[in-house]
């Protein structure tokens, strides 16, 4: 039962102290929520009221249907922008066919995310790495800050798909700045910074919005052409249909699938970031079900697409929040709110709502986040610096799939270079087997040791076929190449063609090739598909010393009687270079030579 309702996992075990704990963590939420719901909504290009409806329902279903006990659902910046960016081309804002569109995308990203959790897929939430998010997020708030630039200085200007054209825009209208709007932009967003470094803990953004409404009361804005957010009937969520042409339905799916994705890397990233904290144990799966069933909920209670706030769930923890019972009360609490703040929502100044708004996209950019990437990974800061500039000169949805694309060819060409590190044995380690990169340790005359570290795979035979023909011809005096294989992960058909080719071209080159230390499904791998297995001749070891315990009596023992380096301790039993003058005469008198009389003996 607890499968296919998770709820029960945690609601057998309330008690009276934990649910009034969870209760005034939702009343905490709810209050937070109200200010940004309608910012995210006026975000996406959406009636306000959307951005409350889309915290009610959704909210509930998340939180009753996912794994993570501190995750809040809801709309969020990130999500807001992409909606805003994949149907302003298709349709203009607040109207009725962006509104339709705006559900069938949430309905579309909902069956996404459901039908990927049931497909138990979690772990495609992987793929989008902290760089592309890193990247795409600071995009998103250049997007948000751009966005908002027309409400700043009272100006409309005409919507442009580019962040760079409509910018284009916005510096045509700047003769016509209306300065009323300029300074209740500026006031609420220098209060809502001041009060979040002062006093964190409050709600700055509620604040600020409600002095700049009593400011712009006092001011007579609205006789200075100052433009205020229209009032929405107080009432709960209506039932929706998110009904669309199927022409506009195809133009919708590339949308939604950036959508879901991109919530799902919101929800599982903050699912597990809390988790850190808590210790809790997250399903990836059931946040996938969890997050795609409240988005398919969502769409027929005019809500549009939501995810895992970072904001909210992070409030919600700090306020004490136990369960998710906490979220659904956040969501009850929320459905008050609405019916009681509709008609006031009138009283808000666009212009304060847009500085608000900016405030809120700078905070999305993670300056120390930033920072450790670049510091730590060239590869890495190349991944989020192409995302960044995607999200400038491209669509946003274009921009994600464009980074995860990045990492995922820099993954590839990781992977197919495997690395090769040289061995040498280390007297002072008891002849244990180490990198000999230093340059220190003496190598055996005749054989050659090379660990191999990566998986021998389609993508990555020719970068080991090049590697094994270097070794050959570079130390062309050593016969003997022993692959040590304790790093290799797997082995596919074409990684065992390639050794069994290369093994074949060794040979006709005089040489031999030797490998241990494999794992039981690369060995299996090789079996399987008959490579390196020559009738009399055994290659496979098992361990390092039962290679060179095997392979040390097949090296030319002419030239080990001359060697006075003796690396390996299996030399012991050959005849040292003193006594290879008297081993000649005794060969020649018949006699047998001094070590093998004692060995005899």
């Amino acid at each position: 039962m607890i499968r296919y309702f998770p709820f029960l996992s945690w609601l057998s075990g309330l008690d009276r102290g934990t649910v009034r704990a969870d209760a005034m963590a939702g009343l905490t939420g709810a209050v937070l929520v109200v200010p940004q719901g309608v910012a995210f909504a006026t975000i996406a290009g959406l009636p306000p009221e959307f951005g409350l409806y889309s915290a009610i329902v959704p909210t509930i279903v998340a939180a009753l249907c996912g794994s993570s006990h501190h995750l809040v659902t809801g709309p969020t910046t990130a999500i807001s922008i992409v909606v805003f960016a994949n149907l302003s081309p298709l349709a203009e804002p607040f109207g009725s066919s962006y509104l339709a569109m705006a559900l069938c995308l949430t309905l579309l990203s909902g069956l996404t995310q459901l039908c990927l959790g049931l497909a138990r897929l979690g772990a495609i939430a992987g793929f989008i790495s902290t760089s592309v998010m890193a990247g795409f997020t600071a995009g998103a708030a250049i997007h948000i800050a751009v966005s908002q630039l027309g409400g700043i200085l009272g100006v409309s200007p005409p919507r442009h798909p580019i962040l760079l054209g409509h910018v284009a825009e916005v510096i045509k209208l700047l003769p016509r700045t209306n300065p009323h709007a300029l300074f209740l932009a500026a006031f609420a967003l220098l209060a809502a910074a001041a009060i979040k470094t002062m006093r964190p803990k409050w709600p700055g953004m509620l604040i600020a919005l409600a002095g700049a409404s009593a400011l712009a009361q006092a001011t007579g804005a609205a006789g200075a052409g100052v433009r205020f957010v229209a009032a929405f009937p107080g009432s709960l969520p209506p039932i929706s249909l998110p009904l669309v042409s199927f022409d506009t339905l195809q133009d919708l799916v590339p949308g939604a699938v950036a959508v879901a994705m991109l919530g799902l890397a919101e929800a599982v990233t903050i699912s597990r970031s809390l988790a850190n904290i808590t210790g809790q144990r997250i399903d990836n799966n059931r946040e996938f079900i969890g997050q795609g069933l409240a988005n398919i909920a969502g769409a027929f209670f005019s809500s549009y697409a939501a995810s895992g706030s970072f904001t909210r769930s992070g409030v919600n923890y700090a306020a004490g929040a136990r369960t998710p019972l906490a979220s659904v009360f956040a969501a009850v609490f929320l459905a008050f709110f609405t019916i009681l703040t509709g008609p006031a929502v009138a009283y808000l100044p666009v212009p304060a709502m847009a500085g608000v708004i900016v405030l809120a996209a700078y905070q999305l950019v993670e300056f120390k986040h930033i920072r450790r990437i670049v510091r730590a990974s060239r590869d890495e800061t190349m991944v989020m610096a192409a995302t960044f500039a995607g999200s400038l000169f491209l669509h946003l949805e274009f921009a994600l799939f464009s980074g995860v694309l990045l990492s995922l060819l820099i993954y590839l060409r990781r992977t197919s270079r495997p690395h090769f590190t040289v061995l040498a044995p280390d007297a002072s380690q008891g002849r244990r087997l180490v990198a000999a990169e230093d340059g220190e340790l003496v190598e055996c005359p005749q054989l050659k040791i090379i660990r191999l570290d990566g998986s021998i795979f389609f993508g990555a035979v020719n970068h080991v076929a090049e590697e094994l023909r270097n070794v050959a011809e570079t130390f062309d005096t050593q016969d003997h190449i022993l692959i040590v294989g304790s790093g290799v992960n797997f082995i596919d058909v074409s990684g065992a063609e390639m050794l069994f080719h290369e093994d074949t071209e060794l040979v006709l080159a005089g040489k031999r090739l030797y490998i241990c230390s494999l794992k039981s499904d690369s060995m299996e791998a090789l079996r399987r598909g008959e490579c390196l297995i020559h009738p009399g001749d055994e290659r496979f070891f098992a361990s390092k010393s039962e290679a060179l315990r095997e392979i040390v009596p097949r090296l030319d023992r002419e030239r080990c009687r001359a060697c006075t380096l003796r690396v390996f301790a299996e030399c012991s039993c050959m005849p040292s270079p003193e006594n290879s003058s008297e081993e000649s005469l005794a060969r020649e008198s018949g006699e047998k030579p001094l070590l093998q009389r004692e060995d005899a003996s």
